[in-house]
């Protein structure tokens, strides 16, 4: 039985290291998207977009089918592994930004 736990708690840990280098990748598109992928104007939103969409664009970008003045190169950074993670983060947002509650 402790086995059992020791082995539950390594795989939360490996999962939770995982889900914090997800993040870490995804706040690189801060600068340009904002915060957790909900632009302020001028860039598109990442956040709530569909996982095959930001995925197929990521990779037209790298292939250079689709051009942008720094896309291009950036996503040619990223493995196909990278690029599927960082998706699927983005598109478990929710499409507009959740308001901050005030008490």
């Amino acid at each position: 039985m402790a086995g059992l736990f020791v082995s539950l708690l390594g795989t939360t840990t490996l999962t939770q290291a995982q889900s914090l280098q997800v993040k870490q990748w995804a706040a690189s598109c801060s600068a340009c998207h904002g915060t957790d992928g909900y632009s302020e104007g001028g860039m598109a939103s990442l956040a709530g977009q569909s996982k095959a969409e930001l995925i197929k664009k990521m990779n037209e970008y790298k292939t250079g089918k689709r051009t942008a003045s720094i896309m291009h190169q950036l996503s040619k950074g990223y493995t196909d592994e990278q690029i599927e993670q960082i998706s699927a983060y983005f598109a478990a947002l929710p499409a507009e930004k959740p308001v901050a509650k005030t008490k």
